[in-house]
């Protein structure tokens, strides 16, 4: 170890990250102390790390980071995350961000100050790449002062901000490239609640928890698009045809359009969703490059709807994953499936398969049989099941009979990977 470089040793501390642990790492010798001081990329103050931070009183804990923080030259990553930990002083938490802004490349910041510490007024116009926020106000962006020239992925959880100063913010960021937005306090004047986002260079947009009127997204290089626990009116994407990656997770939206951005998908993943499968299949129809089918605890709007399995393998020539959640139609005759065994067309390039249920009854097995018919070179069978704690006789039997009957339909198939996932 004598022989280390002391940049070297620097780097070994910074990929321990939670200061608590480079502290006493640098403890070790002389050198390892000047590593620590010199040559320290990264730290990491956060307030599961470590139980004693929630044990200490502000005042000494700000003393505790200010003093670890200060011996520190050069940082590049700094990560505050202070949950459950009473107010900062402004004037504390401000001569932090002073002291290494002008080298960080990238800050998580999750620390309640009194009064509000902005953030883009310190971190702006330096070399910040990477931007995570939360619990944190955002107030009056001005985007040819405060620009972020460098910044390429901005995170806000449980941040209070305008709708046009959420606009303003991605133009402040001329090479953003991911946006994520959890749960944001949309502050607007109008009755109705009304985003309106542009951004030539964003390549990816997370959503989750949101609840707006309209939400308008325009970015004509986004490659990847995910929802997740909305309640929107209508969401609108407009772009170029580059969208590669949709996904969509318990969003409740009246009108969806993503407009004739779903060429070159190569990924759609639905789950916990309430579709018209028509309107919905003709969004994802022109997706011939499709690779990757996800429906999972889908809810049709129209009772009489099922999912035509041998129109997805005429449309998606190319897909090699699809996974599929089996439910029972009761109200229909003859206990049709929601996903229809009609037709006969191959699906030739499936190699991985993933298969759930809702309820579990005796059809399952024969479902199964069915699509395994249609995917002459599956490589890998997952199949899904949700187990409750209490179960009667009849529901140990079924669950009995299915496993016996998925050991002796796989003799068949004994090139396949079979594997079971239980919740």
């Amino acid at each position: 170890m004598d022989y280390l470089p002391v940049e070297v040793i620097g780097n070994i501390l910074s990929h321990l990250g939670a200061a608590r642990d480079v502290v006493v790492a640098s403890a070790t010798c002389r050198k390892w102390r000047e590593a620590y001081c010199k040559h320290l990329h990264t730290l990491s103050f956060n307030s599961d790390d470590w139980s004693v931070y929630r044990d200490l009183t502000t005042s000494r804990l700000e003393i505790l980071i200010t003093q670890t923080l200060f011996q520190t030259t050069g940082l590049q990553g700094l990560s505050i995350l202070m949950d459950d930990v009473d107010e900062f002083s402004a004037a504390t938490v401000i001569a932090w961000l002073m002291y290494t802004r002008e080298t960080l490349k990238w800050l998580f910041y999750n620390v309640r100050t009194s009064p509000n510490v902005n953030i883009l007024e310190i971190c702006g116009r330096q070399k910040l790449e990477r931007l995570v926020l939360a619990h944190n106000s955002i107030t009056v962006v001005e985007p040819h002062y405060q620009i972020f020239p460098c910044l390429k992925s901005l995170s806000l959880s449980y941040v209070s901000i305008s709708a046009l100063d959420l606009n303003m913010l991605l133009t402040a960021c001329p090479k953003i490239e991911m946006l994520a937005l959890v749960n944001p306090e949309i502050a607007m004047s109008d009755a109705q609640v009304i985003v309106e986002l542009s951004s030539a260079t964003l390549k990816s947009i997370y959503i989750e928890a949101v609840t707006l009127d309209k939400f308008i997204l325009e970015a004509d290089g986004l490659e990847i698009l995910h929802l997740k626990d909305c309640a929107l009116e209508l969401f609108e994407l407009i772009g170029k045809g580059t969208l590669k990656h949709f996904k969509i997770d318990d969003v409740s939206v009246i009108h969806l359009d993503v407009g004739e951005a779903v060429d070159n998908l190569e990924t759609v993943d639905v789950s916990n969703f309430t579709i018209i499968w028509s309107k919905f299949y003709q969004m994802i129809s022109k997706s011939s490059k499709l690779r990757r089918l996800r429906l999972w605890d889908v809810v049709f709007d129209d009772e009489d709807e099922i999912v035509d399995l041998e129109t997805i393998a005429v449309c998606f020539p190319q897909l090699t994953h699809l996974s599929l959640s089996y439910d029972l139609r009761d109200d229909l005759r003859d206990g049709a499936l929601l996903y229809g065994w009609q037709g006969s067309t191959s699906l030739e390039n499936v190699l991985v398969l993933e298969l759930g249920w809702t309820v579990l009854n005796d059809l399952f097995t024969h479902w199964v049989a069915s699509l395994l018919q249609r995917c002459p070179n599956l490589l890998k069978l997952i199949i899904h099941g949700a187990i409750s704690e209490t179960k009667t006789h009849d529901e140990c039997l079924t669950f009995a009979n299915l496993t016996s009957s998925i050991i002796e339909l796989m003799r068949r198939y004994i090139h396949v990977d079979v594997q079971f996932e239980y919740e």
